[in-house]
């Protein structure tokens, strides 16, 4: 477990974003069921992106990884057969909960047996939605005690699927994913109304990008996906990261300016929504050309429903900790089991560094104050809460030790590089 000790610093300057890692994700799977050979550029290689790499070369697909034109970043070349054809049946998702629940729909296209496996917190992670399926459709399958890892035999079948739309959108996403590679059309029908609508809504617009009709009915919260259906290859450019881009908008609002190049103004990424909380808030945020600077800002707390962007709960918390009055995070129940107990986590951390804040069962409440004042932070092996907890530092009174920095790899390994670019002080 690696520490870094963090000094109080001003961080500004100009950032490239990374690529979107949901998009990667979903970009990498289609070029895989497709047939015939696509180029996916402007790829960073965390480990989560890996395990999906990982995963498809286990189901037939052939990859090469190039170097793209932009610095720092890889051109994935992938070759697909239309179909899956499992060369290795175990696959490891590592920690990627998106790898794995993707992949679990994806590997019923064949009778063939693959057992799905992982780590960390992943194997503790829920999967029931799929068993339900599993048991309605007769797909003979093995788990210990619903855990990973998970064992699967036989096909898919289309039919009508009939889903809470409250649990993970990855579920969805997997099953939109496989679907229409079926030979007869199918129906996902959602019980309750979705949240993380927006990750949904990514992986319709990488489908169509690659030629999937699936047609959605946001009244009804119904899909309907037509059958005999073929992904088609394409050259694609990820586009940057909301998700991560949220950090250093932090950043530029408690010192700034930070200008981020890389970020796509109309994405429908549903972290995007970073931009409106910020500016709710109070916050000095302008376009200029290509870039979005943050600049220097007072904070105002304010109440923020992230039922639909869970992912940016631990650096709105720690926005919340430096606003003036109060701040209240709602909705965010299933913060509790990402790759760790992220409501427990941030509060824990943020307590330890000053804030005042309260854990509820399915909130924070956060009392702000004009300035931390530093300590002691664990990582919880959790990428997001090592990237809040470090922007946070930065705008400590005193050092900041974080345990377990190298978290950060998991979906952003260049994090540090960059935040020492902009001027973070960091020794070990």
């Amino acid at each position: 477990m690696k520490n870094l000790t963090i000094r109080p610093s001003r961080l500004s300057g100009t950032i490239h974003i990374p690529p979107s890692k949901s998009m990667a994700h979903r970009a990498v799977i289609c070029a895989f069921l497709s047939e015939g050979e696509s180029r996916i550029d402007n790829v960073e290689l965390s480990e989560d992106i890996i395990a999906t790499c990982r995963a498809i070369e286990a189901l037939g697909g052939d990859m090469d990884i190039l170097e793209s034109n932009i610095p720092g970043r890889k051109m994935l070349v992938i070759r697909g057969k239309g179909t899956v054809k499992v060369k290795r049946k175990l696959i490891n998702c590592g920690e990627s909960g998106t790898t794995a629940r993707f992949m679990i729909p994806i590997t019923r296209l064949t009778d063939d047996e693959v057992v799905i496996t992982g780590e960390g917190k992943l194997t503790e992670r829920p999967f029931g939605v799929f068993y339900e399926i599993f048991d309605i459709q007769n797909i003979q399958y093995q788990t210990q005690a619903g855990k990973l890892p998970l064992t699967m035999n036989g096909a898919i079948k289309p039919g009508i699927f009939s889903i809470r739309g409250d649990v993970s959108s990855q579920f969805i996403s997997g099953l939109l994913l496989a679907l229409p590679l079926l030979p007869g059309d199918s129906v996902i029908k959602l019980t309750t109304p979705p949240e993380s609508i927006g990750y949904i809504d990514m992986t319709l617009q990488m489908q169509k990008m690659f030629g999937i009709r699936i047609d959605f009915d946001r009244v009804e919260n119904k899909f309907f996906i037509p059958g005999w259906q073929k992904y088609k290859p394409q050259h694609y450019q990820v586009e940057g990261d909301w998700s991560q881009a949220a950090f250093w908008l932090a950043a530029g609002v408690f010192s700034g300016p930070v200008a981020i190049d890389g970020l796509n103004p109309d994405s429908i990424q549903g972290d995007k929504v970073i931009e409106a909380f910020l500016q709710r808030m109070g916050a000095k945020l302008f376009w200029k050309e290509n870039s979005l600077i943050a600049q220097e800002s007072q904070l105002k707390g304010i109440r923020m429903d992230v039922s639909q962007c869970p992912d940016l709960v631990p650096v709105l918390a720690i926005l919340g900790s430096v606003a003036d009055g109060n701040t209240e995070i709602v909705n965010a129940a299933r913060l509790r089991i990402k790759e760790c107990d992220r409501l427990k986590a941030i509060t824990t951390e943020l307590k330890a560094l000053g804030a005042k804040i309260t854990e509820q069962q399915d909130s924070l409440l956060i009392e702000g104050n004009k300035k931390l004042t530093g300590g002691r932070v664990y990582g919880w092996n959790d990428h997001r809460i090592v990237m809040a907890t470090a922007i946070a530092a930065a705008a400590c009174e005193k050092n900041t030790t974080i345990e377990g920095s190298q978290a950060v790899n998991k979906s952003y390994p260049s994090f540090w590089e960059h935040y020492q670019g902009l001027g973070g002080k960091v020794c070990e």
